[in-house]
This record gives structure tokens, sequence and C-alpha cells, in this order.
């Protein structure tokens, strides 16, 4: 079996933070929120009324009039971000190999709001003005499937749905599949756009989501003694992935390396967390076994961390598990306290973010940790980024269903 190093060469997002990667590290260094009110629609009757909403996004100007129209919320952010992706890797399609290069871009909703706008359509207006192309607007695996059309790739095609796990799924699945030579290049993240009336009304009716309307800025607030759930956020976040070799071959910068991924079931619950972090600290010991790392080779965690009461307590015992004595000198640190949960996008997100860590040296804030749970109590970068040297680490993300899936990116060394 081949067994091929496998690195990033492109990295491409659109987030409530800023709709390209420099302007969203940037954001993120600097520990600004972007949580807001949310005024795309009347949430005066929610629980919830606030979240990262995507307001300057163009879909037209990213992707194209005539191809936006047809692609759903979710798929217009995938193929935006994966254009940024390719463009940052200067991959030229016209002389790859195109059947060697696949794209795995999961959601993990997919198309809601094209289903919901057609359903008020056919309960106002009848069958016969409901959208022929309803079907393949909404459907899950249109991300990656539309990228795949769009330019033309022909190698493996997979859109992974397991919730809030989907984009590190994604990114671990491509990055096992080249690493067996099954691709040269796969294009793999993760999609989302729930900022709609249902979602927000049925993720608030589980008690699941922040109600600190007055304060968005400081609703997410992981491993605080006051955290009251996550805040909801919507946008993509895409990687090119190579074989060290191809992208050798053909004078690629490499950002960074991925070395390892874990995924496990909690097997416990559809919604709740297993309480002992069982099937996170699973994953994260999977992923260093597949990686050949040791503890103390970890500089980095980027948490998974909702701000949800049980989840960041959870994820803190499976850290404090699978590291011992040593888990009190890892930083750890939480992206969603800036962005919100990204949701099935999260793992995409959140891997260009550790790989600017690692590129930078510098470690993005916990924002809003002012009062620490005493039974989370570990270094999680509280407020302020701090400079640190980061050579390798590992991104976590944990789904709805007891998915739990964790990579591990180290600095790339030729």
């Amino acid at each position: 079996m081949n067994s091929n190093r496998v690195v990033i060469t492109g990295m491409g997002v659109i987030t409530p933070l800023g709709l390209t990667v420099d302007s969203m590290w940037s954001a993120m260094r600097a520990g600004k929120s972007a949580i807001s009110a949310i005024d795309t629609f009347d949430v005066s009757a929610y629980k919830t009324r606030i979240a990262g909403v995507i307001r300057d996004f163009d879909a037209d100007e990213a992707i194209g009039r005539k191809e936006a129209r047809r692609m759903d919320r979710f798929v217009q952010f995938a193929v935006a971000a994966a254009k940024q992706a390719l463009d940052d890797a200067a991959l030229s399609l016209e002389s790859a190999n195109k059947d060697r290069i696949g794209v795995y871009i999961g959601s993990g909703i997919g198309g809601i709001r094209t289903m919901l706008d057609n359903y008020r359509t056919l309960l106002e207006r009848g069958p016969g003005r409901v959208s022929p192309s309803v079907v393949p607007m909404m459907i899950a695996n249109m991300a990656a499937a539309q990228v795949s059309i769009l330019y033309g790739l022909k190698g493996p095609v997979l859109a992974p749905v397991t919730a809030c796990a989907t984009g590190n799924n994604a990114i671990g699945e491509a990055f096992h599949l080249i690493r067996r030579g099954g691709a040269d290049a796969v294009i793999a993240g993760g999609s989302e756009a729930t900022i709609i009336d249902l979602a927000l009304a049925g993720f608030g009716n589980a008690t699941a989501m922040s109600t600190r309307n007055e304060e968005p800025e400081r609703a997410s607030r992981p491993f605080d003694t006051e955290r009251d759930g996550f805040v909801a956020s919507e946008g993509a976040g895409v990687l090119v992935l190579e074989s060290l070799d191809h992208a050798i071959r053909r004078g690629a910068r490499i950002h960074a390396e991925v070395v390892g991924y874990g995924s496990s079931s909690d097997a416990y619950h559809v919604v709740a967390t297993d309480p002992d972090g069982d099937g996170a600290f699973r994953a994260m010991r999977e992923t260093l076994a597949d990686a050949g790392l040791r503890l103390e080779e970890v500089d980095v965690i980027s948490a998974h961390a909702t701000s949800t009461p049980l989840g960041d307590l959870s994820e803190t015992r499976a850290i404090k598990r699978l590291f011992g004595a040593g888990a009190g000198r890892i930083p750890v640190t939480a992206n969603k306290s800036m962005l919100g949960h990204m949701l099935g996008a999260a793992g995409g997100v959140e891997a260009v973010a550790l790989v600017k860590m690692i590129q930078d040296g510098i470690i993005p804030p916990t924002l809003n940790l002012d009062r620490p749970d005493p039974e989370c109590d570990l270094d999680y970068v509280p407020n302020r980024a701090r400079a640190c040297e980061v050579r390798v680490g590992l991104s976590n993300s944990f789904g709805f269903g007891g998915h739990n899936a964790v990579i591990a990116i180290r600095k790339y060394e030729r």
C-alpha cells in the first residue's frame, strides 16, 4: 500500500469574520467577534435572535449570476471558497490529470433554505409553481458535485454528512485517500447556510443556543461559567490537499502538512455528548496514532468548544484523559468564541485557522472567558492572542449523533 505524505497547498473561506483567509485571520488575531443581531428576517418571536450572519457576500460576483441562481446558499459559499483555495494553490487544471483530482465537501444540513422556500411556494401557489431545480439545489451532496462539475474534476467525489463533524471528516477522508494513492489532489472542506427561521426555532426550542440577545458579541463564551449554549453561524472552509510528490513536481507553495486523522462514535445520544468525553478521547488518540505523534509533540488544540455547558466540559475531560499530567501545558483555543458555530463548515474553517497558527506563530484567543468554569481548568488562551511557536496542532470537531472527527496538522519540513 502506498503511503504518500499529504500537504495543504490552497485555502479558501467565506465567513462572517471575513470573506478571505487574510481578512478572517486578521480579525481572529485581533479577537473580534462575528456575532450580531439577526436582521435578515423577523426574529422578534424567537428565543435566540443573534447569529454569525454573512451580509456582504455577492454570489453573482463570486460565481457568476447564471451559475449562482442554480445553487442554494450553502453551495454558493462552497464554490466561492473552493475557487479561493484553487487560486491560492495555483493549481493549473488545464494541464492536470482531472481523473486524479477529487472533491470531498460536505454539509451538515444542506439546502434547507431552498427546501423551505419551495415548500412555502407549494402551499401558497400550488405544485405547478415549485422549482424543477428544488431537489438538485437542496440535497447535501451538491456542494461537492457543483465544484466537480464547474472544474471538470473526475476523481472521487464525496459529501460527508456528520453534523458538526462534517468538515473534519471530509478533510480526514481526503487525507487518507491521497495517502493511499487514490488521488493526486482533493478539494476538501465543509459548507453551511442555516440562518433561517426553522433552524433558529428548532435549535432554540431544544435549548441548545445562547439567549444572550442583548450582548451578541459576548454570547459565545466557551469554558466560561456563564456559557448558555452555542451561537449559530454560516459560511464555508475549503482546502486543497495534494500528495507531496504531486505538489513538488508542479512547484507548489506548501502551507502545512496533514499527518493524522481519527474518527469515532459516542454511541450515546442523538444530541448530547458523552459526559466523560469518551468518543472525543478515542478520536484524538486515534489521530495521534495515525500520525505517529507523541503526546508531548502537540503544541496547540483547536477545540470544538461550542459554548454549551456539557459539551465544553466533556471535551475538557477528554483532553485531560488523553494528555494526563501534561494537559495543562497545551494551549487550547476556541475559534467559535469569535466565529460562532458554523456547523458542517466549522471543521474546514478551523483547519484553515490552525494552518495560520502554524505559519504565524500566533494562537487566537478564546473570547469572553471572564469567569472560567472551575471544572474547565486548562489553558484556554483567554481573551488575547498569544505568540507561541506551533509545529503540531490538533483540530477537534464533534457533531449531533455522537460523531467525532479530529485531524492533526504539522508544520511542513522537507
